[in-house]
């Protein structure tokens, strides 16, 4: 895939924002069905190992969504996106999106990482 302007990192990311919010609510319903499954030795009212593993192969349909557009899954949890671009300069960035954001404020150089996050100028 391509480089993103800005423009286009936030119709890409306004489009995933249902598919980041589902990411969200089947990680915590998954988490907390493991957690009840290893205390119990059956099934609990949320379900057993079938809806477990119902949840992660849907979290896998919903990634690889994410992965489709070609912004790229640093996270899980928190989840973390990153939309390659340039600045005006050529230097290679990643448009930063983290869980919580509802739009794209951020970004840092490829080569320094989240430690390097910056506010959009």
């Amino acid at each position: 895939m391509g480089l993103f302007d800005i423009t286009e990192a936030r119709a890409t990311l306004a489009e995933l924002l249902p598919v980041l919010d589902e990411i969200v609510t089947l990680r915590a319903q998954a988490a907390e069905l493991s957690t009840d499954l290893s205390a119990s030795a059956g099934p609990t009212e949320h379900g057993g190992l079938p809806e477990l593993k119902g949840m992660h192969a849907r979290l896998d349909e919903l990634m690889t969504k994410v992965q489709e557009t070609g912004a790229e899954l640093k996270g899980f949890a928190p989840l973390l996106l990153d939309f390659p671009a340039d600045l005006d300069d050529g230097t290679p960035i990643y448009l930063c999106w983290l869980e919580g954001d509802r739009d794209i404020t951020w970004y840092h150089r490829q080569d320094c990482g989240f430690a390097g996050r910056r506010p959009l100028p």
